[in-house]
Order: C-alpha cells, then sequence, then structure tokens
C-alpha cells in the first residue's frame, strides 16, 4: 500500500474487466466495513455495500452517513483479481477499514496457510498458541508472516484461493497500548490478513490498519485480547489500498505451499541486499566470537547459551548441539586458525576437542549435550538433535584432519560407537526419538527431530564406509517420505518449542541431500523430488518482502532489510539466521531441477543475512564483535523482553556464527560426500 497524501477523484480510469476465476472479488462474494474511532470513545462500525458506477469500478455505499467516501476498482491482472481501494476523508478522521470475500469453500473441508507462522490449522501448536485448538478463525498483522498473504485449500475439491497485500511497505508506527482499539502514533504500511468461518464456509479477510482477532500473540505461548489499529486521515487527504486475490488447482496441501509460493516470490520478487560484507570479511569479524567466547576448564567451550547481549559475556554453560554448537565451531576456528596462521585459535578449538573426548562423554558413550562444568552439573536427556550436529562436526573434524596427516583413534572408536547406538534406538519405522536417556528410556518419542540424524549416518557411511549407517539413513528418509513429506506435517524439529517450525522441513530437505549426494542417478531422481517438496516448506518461512520499522525502533535506524530472513516457528515468532548448508541445497535444486528462483533466492538469503554484523564502531546493538544477534524481533512480540525493531536481552550467538560460517563455506557436503572442491 502506497501512503499518498493527495486528492484524487472518486471515479478512476478503467484498467480492465474483471470476473476472473470461481471468486468474484468485485460482486456478490466481496463485503466490506470501516471502522471509525473518536478518541475517548469506542469505535462506530459501518458495514458496506458496492454499487457499480461502471464495470469494475465501485462505490462503497456505508450503512450510514460517515465522512468518508469509498472507491473501489477490480480489475483482472493475468487472471488474477487486483482491487484497489481509495478512502478519501471528508473530515479529520481515524480509521479502520476490512474486505472479506467469500471462496464458496467448505471451512471443515479446509487447510489454510499464512506463509512462516499457519499451516493447515496449526494442531501441532499448543492452545497457548494461534491454533485451531483456540479458534478456526484468525486474524493476524502482516508483519507476522514472510509474506502479508493468506491462502484457504479446499482438500475436498482441489482448490485454493489466497490473497496478498501489495504495498511498498515503507513505514510503520508505535502505539501505546497493544490490545484493544489503539490509536496509532502515524503512519504505517502494516494491514491485516487471515481467514473466518462465516457459517460453515470460509472467507478470506484483510483490512487496514491492522487488527489481531480472536487474540493477539504478543510472546512465546502467551495470547493477549484482540488488538484493532486506527490511522489517521486529515480531512481531503486520501489513502490508496491494494490487495489481490488469486486462484488455482492443486493436488494436495504441499502443491498449495509450492504454486503459492512460486507466486509471493515473482510477486515481491527479492533482490539481493547490498552490503559491504564479503564472506571473507564476514568470517574475519565472526572469528572474533572463538577467541573472546572461549572458556577453558576441565570442559573446554564456547559459551554461548544464555548471554546477556549488552556485555556478551561468558557464562558457565557448555552446549555441544542446537544453540550452542561448540564442536562445529571448534572445527570452524580449527580451520580457520591453520588457514590464518593464528596459533591461539588453533590452540584453544584443539582443547576443545581434547576436553570432549576426556570428560564429555556420559558412560554410555552419548554427549554431554548441556552442562556446567565449575558446577559440576549434566542434563541427563540426550535429543537426538544435539547427539547428531556432535557427531557431524566430529566426522568433518576427523576428516579434516586426515588431510593434515594427523590421526585420532580414539575420536574414531567413539565416534563408531556412537553411530551404533543411533542403529540401536532408531525405531521400526525408521524414525529417531526426540529425546531420551543414557538407558535408552524415552523422554520425547516424538519422531520430528529424525532428519538431524540422516546427516551424520550418511557421513559416517562415507568416513567408515560401513552400509550400516548408509541403510539407516535410507530408513530414516523412508520415514521422513511416507510421516512427514507427504503429510505436509513438519514439526518439532526445533527443541524448545512443540508445533510447526522451520527447521523441520529445512533439515528434512538437507538430510535427503546428503542422501543423494552418495546415490545413484535411479535413487537420487527419487531425493530429487522429495527434497524439492520439502524445500518449498522450509522456503516458506523465509520473508520475501521487507518489514517497516517505526522510528526509533533500532532494527529500523540501522535500516535493516527482512527478505531473506527466516522466521523460527509458530511458537517462537522471530527471524533468524538459521541456513547452515541449506544454500548448498538451494543451488543444487536448482541445477537438478531448472529451478532458477531456488539459486536467486540463496543468495537473497546470503547477502540479507549479513547485515547485522557487529563490528567495531557498528556495533549493531551487541556487546562484543563478531557476536551476531538471534532473536531478531521483526513483529509486535517478544521473547521476553523488548518487543519490535530490538533483540531479546539474552541470546546464544554460538549457532548463529556456525550457521553463517557453514553459509560462507559452499560446497562442504559435496566435498566430503564427494570429494569435489
Amino acid at each position: 500500500m502506497k501512503l499518498q497524501k493527495l486528492l484524487v477523484a472518486l471515479l478512476l480510469p478503467l484498467a480492465g474487466a474483471t470476473g476472473a476465476g470461481a471468486v468474484n472479488a468485485g460482486g456478490g462474494d466481496a463485503s466490506a466495513s470501516v471502522s471509525l474511532k473518536v478518541p475517548g470513545n469506542p469505535a462506530q462500525d459501518y458495514s458496506l455495500t458496492f454499487r457499480e458506477l461502471r464495470p469494475g469500478l465501485y462505490a462503497g455505499m456505508p450503512s450510514a452517513d460517515v465522512p468518508l467516501l469509498v472507491s473501489r476498482q477490480v480489475e483482472n491482472i493475468d487472471g488474477r483479481q487486483r482491487i484497489t481501494v481509495t478512502l478519501t476523508a471528508q473530515e479529520d478522521l481515524y480509521f479502520n477499514y476490512g474486505e472479506e470475500v467469500k471462496t464458496g469453500f467448505r471451512h471443515d473441508d479446509c487447510q489454510f496457510y499464512m506463509p512462516g507462522f499457519w499451516y493447515r490449522r496449526n494442531l501441532r501448536s499448543p492452545k497457548e498458541a494461534p491454533s485451531f485448538h483456540t479458534s478456526d478463525s484468525w486474524l493476524v498483522r502482516d508483519d507476522r508472516l514472510s509474506t502479508p498473504l493468506t491462502a484457504a485449500f479446499d482438500e475436498k475439491n482441489g482448490r485454493s484461493v489466497s490473497v496478498i497485500h501489495l504495498s511498498d511497505f515503507a513505514t510503520d508506527a508505535l502505539t501505546t497500548h497493544e490490545e484493544g482499539e489503539v490509536i496509532l502514533s502515524g503512519e504505517t504500511s502494516i494491514g491485516y490478513t487471515g481467514f473466518l468461518n462465516k457459517g460453515g464456509e470460509t472467507v478470506l479477510a484483510y483490512g487496514f490498519p491492522y487488527r489481531e482477532e480472536p487474540r493477539t500473540y504478543i510472546r512465546k505461548c502467551t495470547l493477549a485480547p484482540a488488538v484493532k489499529a486506527f490511522q489517521y486521515l486529515p480531512k481531503g487527504e486520501s489513502i490508496l489500498l491494494t490487495w489481490e486475490v488469486s486462484e488455482r488447482e492443486v493436488a494436495d496441501f504441499s502443491e498449495c505451499v509450492q504454486r503459492t509460493w512460486e507466486y509471493c516470490y515473482d510477486t515481491n520478487r527479492p533482490q539481493p541486499v547490498q552490503t559491504p560484507y564479503t564472506p571473507a570479511y564476514m568470517k574475519e569479524v565472526l572469528s572474533n566470537y572463538f577467541l573472546n567466547a572461549y572458556v577453558p576448564g576441565k570442559l573446554c567451550f564456547y559459551s554461548s547459551p544464555e548471554m546477556v547481549v549488552a556485555t556478551c559475556a561468558s557464562i558457565d554453560q557448555a552446549e555441544v548441539g542446537f544453540v550452542g554448537r561448540t564442536l562445529l565451531n571448534a572445527f570452524n576456528a580449527l580451520e580457520y586458525g591453520e588457514q590464518q596462521n593464528h596459533t591461539e585459535m588453533v590452540e584453544q578449538a584443539q582443547s576443545i576437542f581434547d576436553s570432549y573426548l576426556a570428560n564429555g562423554l556420559s558412560e554410555a558413550g552419548f554427549f554431554h549435550e548441556v552442562a556446567r562444568p565449575e558446577r559440576g552439573w549434566v542434563d541427563p536427556v540426550h535429543s537426538i538433535r544435539r547427539q547428531s550436529e556432535g557427531v557431524y562436526a566430529l566426522l568433518y573434524y576427523l576428516a579434516y584432519e586426515k588431510t593434515q596427516g594427523r590421526k585420532h583413534p580414539e575420536w574414531e572408536k567413539r565416534v563408531r560407537t556412537m553411530l551404533d547406538k543411533f542403529l540401536e534406538i532408531q525405531n521400526e519405522d525408521g524414525s529417531f526419538p526426540r529425546k531420551f536417556r543414557d538407558d535408552y528410556s524415552l523422554v520425547d518419542a516424538s519422531g520430528g527431530s529424525t532428519p538431524s540424524a540422516t546427516l551424520p549416518l550418511v557421513m559416517g557411511y562415507k568416513y567408515f564406509k560401513d552400509k550400516r549407517y548408509l541403510e539407516s539413513a535410507r530408513r530414516t528418509v523412508d520415514y521422513l517420505e511416507r510421516e512427514i513429506i507427504s503429510k505436509a506435517d513438519y514439526f518439532s524439529s526445533t527443541l524448545d518449542a512443540n508445533c510447526e517450525d522451520k527447521e523441520a522441513s529445512l533439515y528434512a530437505a538437507t538430510a535427503i541431500y546428503y542422501l543423494a549426494l552418495v546415490s545413484g542417478d535411479k535413487e537420487k531422481d527419487r531425493y530429487v523430488e522429495l527434497a524439492k517438496k520439502a524445500t518449498y516448506f522450509a522456503l516458506s518461512w523465509y520473508y520475501t518482502w521487507d518489514v517497516p520499522f517505526a522510528q526509533g525502533q533500532m532494527l529500523g535506524e540501522l535500516g535493516m532489510k527482512t527478505r531473506g530472513w527466516g522466521n523460527v516457528s509458530v511458537e517462537n515468532n522471530h527471524i533468524d539466521v538459521f541456513i547452515f548448508d541449506f544454500a548448498d541445497v538451494l543451488h543444487w535444486l536448482a541445477k537438478e531441477c531448472g529451478e532458477q528462483r531456488f539459486s536467486d533466492f540463496a543468495e537473497v538469503i546470503s547477502t540479507s543475512m549479513r547485515q547485522l554484523l557487529p563490528r567495531e564502531g557498528y556495533l549493531c546493538g551487541m556487546g562484543k564483535a563478531g557476536y551476531y544477534p538471534e532473536v531478531v524481533q521483526h513483529t509486535h512480540w517478544d521473547y521476553g523482553r523488548n518487543g519490535k525493531g530490538y533483540y531479546n536481552v539474552i541470546f546464544a550467538p554460538g549457532w548463529t556464527v556456525a550457521s553463517l560460517w557453514e553459509l560462507f563455506s559452499p560446497g562442504r557436503a559435496e566435498q566430503f560426500l564427494q570429494g569435489k572442491k
């Protein structure tokens, strides 16, 4: 929506006729309302009927006299219906405008898709987060979504209808309250979108400025009362609002996500972000983390979880994978330190591997995933994800050391022991339990984290030439195909939430990529198709547009562009730089499938994720150079502190540094598995 302060004629020249598809956004399928607020008084709602002035052009007729003229034009553009609404104030007023379009779908037959936030019915999410557990009708603000779009998919008839907000998204404004009727402090570009159950029929709803119903989501697993925003429109001035309704025939929810993502990408056409930071410079600055976060002791590690953003002071907590990634960082520091002849960095990295061999393993031979060495405390619960990420890092380390003429037979023995234990805990259906103990007793039997195990199993097969590991990896992908990909149900790969999340689909795509690299052509063809399906879900979490920030919000003042960053999960509604070698997956699929969008968007991701590099004199809100931010709060939600435009008060830079390091180390998997440089 381009905010234009101008006087316009009510009758606009018509650019095309309407009437495409089964939904008629210009006729009886559409309705509208306007809400006007006098400060200090409850808002008054007025329904609108549309009187056709000539084909495609309508005048909004309110249910009572109001000081607002409404003009609505509907154009057919390549089979899509472009809706342009002009609101002209006849006196100073505060307004909220909304429309609804009937789909003709039975609500009970529908699955829903709001990119990066809502998948199917969000039934993997708890009732404390947005889901069908709480309501079957939801309206949310645009900036929660990786594209400001809602789609309804009619499973029974194989059709989907979507509505997207089109705008230059240049501005946002602050409010003094986060629930109820709120007046904006200035102009915003943020509208709302969603779906409603109206008498058993699915209706797509959208409008401006934002509103959220039946609840607004303010922090993790915390729903609050509804919110409705009002923007000031002075007498004699106008505002233009634009949405587009499109329809498509699709076979299933996976195709709905694929074709809708392609439409979102083609509509927004995200371009690489111009930054002065090359991959080499990124690594140079990020390497400060290795030196400053190093903690010596009986167990040496790089500090990560629960660091305070303002100081970045190290704390006594070592974490092998997930938000710590201390072993992968140790490998990166070792390799980089030797390239740069940095003796201290190399010695520190080697001490981490040595200390974990001596003191970082349980009696059964698993990693101590989370430990507080000074207190002598170790978490007795293991996760297949952290264990897998630890083995993954060690296999890269061992392979690198071999190239340098250095051998580590004791580590090789321990890694084989862990991989053999993976084979023991793998379920008959090919899945792995999410969490377990040393004695294999289950803490969480969910299979959502299964693809994390595929990577080290494939690498273990290649390194040890043990086909048992390859067979185990194949079984994981059989499980993924049967229970995850075919059902379009990507969930609970992250360890701090139980919901639909980005990492489930990203890990699935990456796991299949690893297996494809060691498979013959017939198998590879199957894996390409599976990886492609999972990839569209992973991509759907990444922003194709730039969220606006209000004046004074730090991210806005830094010129932050959100395109290319990924939302995290339904529960954790912030963006981050989780990518690792997914960019390699995108380039590989672009080549295998002839899909240029994948490769182009990988470049958007790569450039955009460089923006918040904390360096001396330009720390981007961080306490130290190289400590890349984690919880980047881009919408009206916080992880505990600060809210939109800022970071949470604590963070875990270990995984952000590791993720970006892999992004800027392309081709690692192919080099390890195929010997390619």
